[in-house]
């Protein structure tokens, strides 16, 4: 979901990673996938079939390094809503909602990635009237009271989009994205030596790199709602919801919100969804303990949406929630 955050102080990546150089940089970025494809294919005999984490351009960002900032800029974060009372306490209902469900996911990542079993994960809920939510490399999860409130969202639907951000965490797309910006910037800094520019390359290096402000692929964002579903599916969520989660957006987001400039809705999406819905049901069946000829028929709640309470003011607000 979108990134944008204003008025946070976002530390850029270590420079750790410009130690390559460009060739080291570009061999790793091409090198065969075949060995990881094979793998991938390994123990998963249903459900979405797509390469796990990502491309291996990934590699030339140090996993480490890429968690480290997002513990660093997760921690900024928090400490911002703690100030403006907008973090809400482990009394809260809606915060335990959301970490009810996500422990039911929990479970279900290490599939797609297996360095999620060491991640610590957190999952928050912060007082503003954004529709949005995230989950940063490690497993650091922020939900806004925009997007719980605004849509009316079901716990089904909630899960679908905590899987959908989740999703992105195991996929290592910020780490991608991350590692073609260094590669732009490493290609940046050679050209300035060899020209004569002394330095001034690295004005670049990690200027792109800001884990919130990182702007994923419209295949990042259809591979994060694949896996997203497969992953709720599991966890014993009904994948259909992740059709009327994105009807719910379109029309909350009519009026202008944040949300659809880094997720682009609409038919192409939703028939993507749809159309990959046959290899998640019968997830969803057997985790139920039912089969998919016995499921009933899916009910959406259209109703009321966008009618939330909130406070005049700019979009990225934060607002006191009662703690």
């Amino acid at each position: 979901m979108s990134r944008r955050l204003p008025g946070v102080a976002r530390p850029v990546l270590s420079r750790m990673t410009c130690a390559l150089s460009v060739g080291a940089a570009m061999a790793m970025a091409m090198a065969p996938l075949a060995l990881a494809q094979q793998d991938d294919a390994q123990g998963q005999e249903d459900g979405i079939r797509l390469q796990r984490g990502g491309s291996a351009v990934r590699q030339i960002v140090p996993v480490e390094v890429i968690e480290q900032q997002a513990a660093q800029e997760y921690e900024q974060i928090k400490q911002e809503a703690i100030a403006k009372h907008a973090l809400a306490g482990d009394g809260n209902p809606q915060l335990q909602r959301l970490r009810a469900i996500g422990k039911r996911l929990l479970p279900e990542t290490a599939r797609w990635n297996e360095r999620a079993r060491q991640w610590q994960w957190e999952v928050n809920l912060i007082g503003s009237k954004q529709v949005n939510a995230f989950c940063m490399p490690g497993g650091k999860i922020a939900f806004y009271t925009g997007l719980l409130d605004q849509l009316k969202l079901t716990d089904n639907e909630i899960a679908m989009a905590m899987g959908h951000e989740i999703a992105h965490a195991l996929q290592e797309h910020a780490r991608e994205r991350a590692a073609k910006s260094e590669i732009t910037n490493l290609g940046a800094n050679v050209v300035s030596q060899l020209f004569g520019f002394g330095n001034l390359g690295n004005m670049a290096l990690g200027t792109g790199a800001h884990l919130l402000t990182l702007r994923f692929s419209r295949a990042d964002e259809s591979e994060a709602d694949l896996v997203g579903m497969d992953i709720a599916a599991r966890a014993g969520y009904d994948p259909r919801a992740a059709v009327t989660l994105w009807q719910k957006m379109a029309k909350v987001t009519q009026s202008g919100a944040d949300f659809l400039s880094t997720h682009p809705s609409g038919r192409t999406r939703i028939a993507d969804l749809e159309k990959h819905m046959p290899e998640v049901l019968p997830l969803y069946a057997r985790a139920i303990n039912t089969t998919v000829d016995r499921l009933p028929p899916y009910r959406a709640n259209m109703a009321n949406l966008g009618d939330a309470p909130v406070d005049a003011g700019d979009d990225d607000r934060q607002r006191p929630l009662n703690r």
